[in-house]
């Protein structure tokens, strides 16, 4: 943003909605709220994610891929159907936009593991799917694997968020939950596959801010088999995220005390107890611990998280009408597309808001 000729640095938007009771939203409605944002962002960059927009394949993985050309295509394919049973394959639909230019292919394919491969793999089926997602990203050239969740998918470009959610044809998908991001880099490449959301399995993480200890967070996921190829540094949200949350198995509460862990002298503060807890992640996962501002919303089957950095260098509002939250960087967008709340609050710096879906609606 600008005030008068001074450039505001905290540019990029973000912009969630969660329905508890698991209520279908039509993609335009989020288009709706991240657009009344659009000065946040400089067109380098705009996404979205959707949970429960796959109802027919809700047990398949979804993967979304971006093809440089029909060699990385066939390349990728012919990896595809060595390792899973491939479901259904198809272009994304998309429409034509002015100003959305440079378009990679772009192909869906609803896929499960191979039982035979998975069974020699000796992992589990969700540590295959990642594996196999960070071997195509890193060994076939010009191809992106940048959604991979099942029951959910995840729709970026460059360009403004309003013209991507017209590019994907949001208007056709419904879903419990949306998130959406505008983006505007200040140190890295603006390119397709560096736009939020990013996603592993039904993780998917926008992000507002900067994180200045990228490369010790980087080195660190990267012991653990991550690879970080996508130029942007909320890449590594996600894989710490994943980390914490599958392989480790901590709570989102926990994982949240890690990479926006309190100072020591709030942990001090704490009873016996808490600041126990408290201590021992900070201590345990020291190298996780994200510094620089940030604000950001987690999805996930089933739930949405909204975190900012423990300062709250980053705006971050919380809206709720019904059964129905709202997310977002500044107030107005969500009163654009919910004029009447029944509450409103900025939640304070290191807290993090997590909802989930009601007990017994199906994600």
């Amino acid at each position: 943003m600008r005030e008068g000729e001074v450039r505001i640095p905290s540019g990029c938007a973000i912009a969630g909605i969660f329905a508890r009771d698991g209520r279908k939203i039509n993609g335009r409605t989020i288009k709706d709220s991240i657009q009344i944002m659009h000065e946040r962002s400089n067109g380098l960059g705009g996404g979205f994610a959707g949970y429960g927009i796959y109802p027919q394949y809700r047990e398949y993985y979804a993967m979304h891929i971006f093809y440089d050309d029909m060699l990385a295509r066939e390349e990728c394919e012919r990896f595809l159907d060595s390792c899973f049973d491939i479901i259904n394959l198809s272009k994304i639909p998309t429409r034509a936009n002015p100003n959305i230019k440079d378009a990679p292919l772009i192909w869906r394919y609803f896929v499960t593991p191979l039982p035979h491969r998975l069974s020699d793999s000796h992992l589990d089926e969700e540590e295959y799917v990642v594996r196999s997602v960070i071997k195509l990203n890193n060994t076939i050239k010009g191809c992106y694997v940048f959604s991979c969740g099942k029951n959910m998918g995840v729709f970026k470009a460059v360009g403004y968020p309003e013209d991507v959610a017209d590019f994907y044809r949001l208007d056709e998908y419904e879903g419990y939950a949306w998130t959406a991001h505008g983006r505007y880099p200040t140190n890295t490449p603006g390119w397709w596959g560096g736009s939020h959301p990013f996603a592993l399995l039904d993780l998917s993480v926008v992000h507002n801010g900067e994180i200045s200890s990228y490369d010790a967070n980087r080195r660190a996921v990267e012991m653990y088999g991550y690879s970080c190829n996508l130029l942007t540094d909320t890449e590594v949200i996600t894989y710490i995220l994943d980390f914490l949350k599958r392989r480790v198995h901590l709570t989102l509460e926990e994982a949240s005390s890690v990479i926006a862990a309190p100072f020591w002298n709030t942990i001090s503060l704490k009873g016996d107890e808490e600041g126990k807890r408290l201590a021992y992640l900070r201590k345990m996962f020291s190298e996780f611990l994200i510094t620089g501002p940030f604000s950001i919303l987690v999805g996930f089957n089933g739930g949405m998280m909204a975190l900012n950095d423990r300062l709250k260098l980053r705006s971050l509002v919380v809206g709720e009408k019904g059964r129905t939250v709202y997310f977002a960087s500044e107030e107005a967008a969500i009163r654009i597309i919910e004029p009447e709340l029944d509450s409103i609050r900025s939640p304070r710096g290191g807290e993090p808001v997590i909802v989930r879906l009601d007990e017994g609606v199906k994600a």
